[in-house]
Order: C-alpha cells, then sequence, then structure tokens
C-alpha cells in the first residue's frame, strides 16, 4: 500500500514552489509580454465571443505585476522630465494610476459589468502601455527639439490608443445600454494621464 501511495506523490505534476526563482520570474515576464501585445493590437477582440477570443481569455488571467511596472515606468519618465518636483509627479503619478483604475472599475461593477476588480484594473493598467510610449518619445524628442504641436500630436495618438484598448476590453462585460456610462470615466481617466504627459 505504501508503494501505492509513493507512485501516487510521484506522479503528481510539480507546482510552482518547485521550480527555480529565475524560470518564476521569467514566466511571468512572458505573460506580461504576452498581454502588452493583446493590447498593443486589440483590434481582434471583436472577432469572436468572450468563450472563444483567446485575447480576452489571456487578460482574464490577471497579474498586477505588469500593471506596476507600466506605472513605476510612467511615474519615472514624468519626474525625470519635471526637474525639482520630480519626487511630488512620481508620487502624483503613480497614485492617479491607481486610485484612478479603481474607481473606473468599481463605475464598471455598479452598472452591472462582469469583470472582476483586479482583472478591470489589470486591463486598465496594461493600457497605459502607450502613454509610457508616448512619454518617452517626448523625452527623447526634448533633448533635440520643443515643439508643443508635436507633443500634442504624439499624446493624443497615444490617449486614443489607450482608451480605444481599454473600452474594447471593458466593453465586453458591460450591457450595451450601460456601455456609454462605463466608458465615460475611461475616457477622463486616460485624459489627466494624457495631459500630466503633456505639462
Amino acid at each position: 500500500m505504501d508503494g501505492h501511495m509513493d507512485g501516487q506523490i510521484d506522479s503528481v505534476t510539480p507546482t510552482t514552489l518547485d521550480e527555480p526563482v529565475s524560470e518564476t520570474i521569467l514566466r511571468d515576464l512572458r505573460s506580461v509580454y504576452s498581454k502588452l501585445r493583446v493590447v498593443l493590437a486589440p483590434s481582434n477582440v471583436r472577432a469572436t465571443t468572450y468563450e472563444d477570443n483567446e485575447a480576452l481569455k489571456l487578460l482574464k488571467d490577471w497579474d498586477l505585476w505588469g500593471p506596476l511596472l507600466i506605472c513605476l515606468m510612467l511615474s519615472v519618465l514624468l519626474s525625470v522630465d519635471a526637474g525639482s518636483h520630480g519626487a511630488l509627479v512620481f508620487s502624483a503619478v503613480f497614485m492617479l494610476v491607481w486610485v484612478g483604475a479603481a474607481i473606473v472599475t468599481l463605475n464598471a461593477q455598479l452598472l452591472g459589468g462582469s469583470i472582476s476588480f483586479f482583472q478591470s484594473v489589470c486591463v486598465l493598467g496594461y493600457c497605459v502601455f502607450p502613454l509610457v510610449i508616448s512619454a518617452f518619445v517626448l523625452l527623447l524628442l526634448h533633448t533635440f527639439v520643443n515643439s508643443i504641436i508635436l507633443d500634442l500630436v504624439i499624446v493624443t495618438l497615444a490617449f486614443i490608443w489607450s482608451t480605444r484598448a481599454s473600452v474594447v476590453f471593458i466593453g465586453q462585460f458591460i450591457s450595451e445600454e450601460r456601455k456609454t456610462l462605463a466608458v465615460y470615466p475611461v475616457f477622463f481617466f486616460y485624459l489627466f494621464l494624457s495631459w500630466m504627459i503633456l505639462i
């Protein structure tokens, strides 16, 4: 009997607790990369139903590592460009991203959305990435040229990109008659982040 039990124990699939730390980190980084690819190309999300859509299935497996890294990148980029007010800008951007995402998520849930709290925060966090790209591009451009019009064009494109990506994903979990009410705070969330990048 003991031999039978030993055979059962040996046949159990190893858990993530048994894997090396480096492998865990690489697996998480691959997951973050996969979600970023989905955010950067959200056009295929509406092609199928939720059950059949691989992009939505991927985002359903939520994590907060990706949004945290994206939030830190945006905070650092804007604080570098803020001079002596860098610490204040870093704190403001960091808090704004998380508090804003929480408020937008609560609004979606109060409207009867089927998306979970952390899944929504995850999606909103990943969708900030286009704004991170715009902040990085502006930081590089400002070493050569300062053009308000060029800044406005770049940030506007990133704002549209972020808003569209988040609306595509979150819209899958909100009924049609309430979708506008759910999208409204999303619009202002990314608009305020875009404004902070511009100033």
